[in-house]
């Protein structure tokens, strides 16, 4: 027999002490053919995915899962969820209860779960599917869940959103006084990140340094931020906050009392000193730059495909801007890449560019669909949620069908073209008939468009920031950045990016965003009607109405 555990990576060895036999599913050598199945794609599947088997809903999950659930691996292979996931049974038990009986798969975004997985109740928040698998009778086998952890993200928007409530009321303030009166009612309103927060003015000796100090008292613990030079004649205020016991003490959350720290400090020096107000900008910048690039996710890198990214923020002002990357994988293993920029530069257009997101990921995964209709919905999205933006952006999914060569297709909504580096060096945009951007009203007409990409294509995706500059029209930038990219075929996708910042991006006055694909060099290169008996030319985009 076929070793059904033989993909599970770092896994194999806990999969091989599980007593298969003393859970519900039996011997392995008795597994249905389903089963057998369900567990091999799970295990050879990337993205976090795990079987809830039969009516105990037995767990069997692969190697990226493993970290979501934290302590409760590798305890939880074989177990039953009700017994795994105790704490969040009264949620999802329903909800896989509904599955098994036949009554539809679920689809859930950035649930709020409290879930001990680090040995204490958790604040958690996760986007998944629960679909039903069916045995060869017809019988519902089990669930496979597909799930993404999104903490960071949601904790990200949500702190976003309270630094940037505070900056708009510490700016009014004309002294201390006024400060604490603006100041405390928006840290107040948080108490899922600030529970008993207060802002004490040389009241109390305030910690050494500018760093954090975590304090366990009879209340819970404690977080204190000096306030370096904040008080009248020089002394020193602290914030305090206690934390919350739902909340892990890391890095991201100590970082945050860090920034609230530099922005209360800021704006109390600011109410007494012109100078301190000027410190006051540079510092929002920083505290923006490094909000905007906690909700700009890692890329997806799937097999055989380079895949790069870069921001990098506008030489000067401190402004938040709406240009965004993302590039992730699709429940049926499409890579999808979307690079996009919302008009303005301000806390609104980052807020905008992050619902954005949001949504565009959440329709890609729902609908399944080709980047058109993805884009027609996200349309719809943003007229129905009332987000009074405009935004453009391209939407690029990479499909691999059979042992062909793999296919880009694109949806461009009011973008820059992408530039396509052909395997022989040759460089050229890909320019499709103009449509118009995101947010314009009624419903506008979209359409995809294809090229298929040989081994050592590469195609790149940025914002106008690029190759904008005062003094020039748009197509002498698209030219420059043609010619920049012309015999560049033998560079990684990384390499690309650094070229690129280091021709155009310094004298740039816009933020830069930038996103490379480059197909693998050891994918098969078939002779087509779509590859030029010249060198692997791709052919010219197809239109397809969507």
């Amino acid at each position: 027999m076929i070793d059904p555990f033989a993909a599970a990576g770092t896994l194999r060895d806990a999969y091989r002490q599980v007593d298969w036999a003393a859970t519900p599913l039996g011997p392995v050598a008795a597994w249905s053919p389903t089963l057998l199945a369900a567990v091999d794609l799970a295990l050879h599947t990337r993205a976090p995915v795990t079987l809830l088997w039969g009516p105990e809903h037995i767990l069997i999950y692969n190697e990226a899962y493993a970290p979501m659930i934290g302590d409760k691996h590798p305890a939880a292979l074989g177990a039953p969820a009700a017994a795994v996931f105790a704490e969040i049974w009264d949620t999802i038990g329903p909800m896989l209860e509904s599955v098994r009986t036949g009554r539809g798969a679920v689809w859930v975004e950035d649930l709020r779960l409290l879930m001990n997985r680090r040995g204490f109740l958790e604040e958690t928040y996760f986007t998944f599917s629960y679909s039903a698998v069916t045995e060869g009778d017809g019988r519902i086998g089990g669930t496979i869940d597909i799930a993404s952890e999104t903490t960071a993200q949601v904790l990200s928007r949500r702190r976003l959103a309270l630094l940037s409530r505070l900056h708009d009321r510490l700016a009014g303030a004309e002294n201390v006084e006024d400060l604490l009166d603006h100041a405390l009612p928006v840290l107040r309103s948080a108490p899922d990140d600030l529970p008993g927060v207060d802002i004490l003015l040389a009241q109390e000796p305030a910690p050494p340094g500018r760093d954090v100090v975590v304090e366990t008292t009879g209340a819970g613990r404690v977080a204190r931020v000096r306030l370096a030079g904040a008080g009248p004649a020089g002394a020193d205020a602290v914030l305090v906050s206690r934390i919350n016991p739902h909340l892990a003490v890391d890095e991201e959350y100590l970082a945050f009392f860090r920034l609230l720290g530099a922005a209360l400090a800021q704006g109390l020096q600011r109410a007494r000193t012109r100078q301190a107000e000027r410190r006051a900008t540079v510092m929002e910048r920083e505290l923006s730059e490094a909000l905007q690039r906690s909700l700009l996710a890692a890329p997806a890198q799937p097999e055989h495909t380079e895949v790069a990214v870069r921001y990098q923020p506008a030489g000067e002002g401190a402004h938040i801007g709406g240009d965004w990357y993302d590039a992730f994988t699709l429940p049926d293993g499409r890579l999808t890449v979307v690079v996009g920029d919302v008009t303005g530069h301000d806390r609104r257009a980052a807020a905008a560019m992050s619902e954005i997101r949001s949504l565009l990921r959440g329709i890609s995964y729902a609908l399944l669909k080709p980047p058109a209709l993805v884009l027609t919905g996200l349309q719809e999205a943003i007229q129905g949620f009332s987000v009074d933006v405009f935004a453009t952006v391209v939407l690029a999914q990479i499909e691999r069908a059979g042992p062909g060569l793999p296919t880009l297709r694109w949806s461009n909504a009011g973008h820059p073209p992408p530039v396509l580096i052909a395997p022989d060096g040759a460089a050229r945009l890909l320019e499709t008939p103009p449509e118009t951007l995101l947010g314009t009203r009624g419903r506008p007409v979209r359409t995809d468009h294809r090229v298929q990409l040989p081994a050592g294509t590469s195609v790149v995706f940025y914002t106008d920031g690029l190759i904008e500059r005062r003094g020039a029209t748009l197509d002498d930038g698209l030219r420059a950045l043609t010619r920049a990219l012309t015999g560049r075929a033998g560079l990684t996708a990384e390499q690309i990016c650094d070229h690129l910042l280091a021709t155009f991006a310094g004298d740039s006055e816009d933020d830069v965003v930038l996103a490379v694909v480059r197909a693998g060099a050891d994918q098969p290169v078939a002779s087509n009607r779509s590859t030029s008996a010249s060198g692997g030319q791709p052919e010219r985009p197809r239109r397809v109405t969507a």
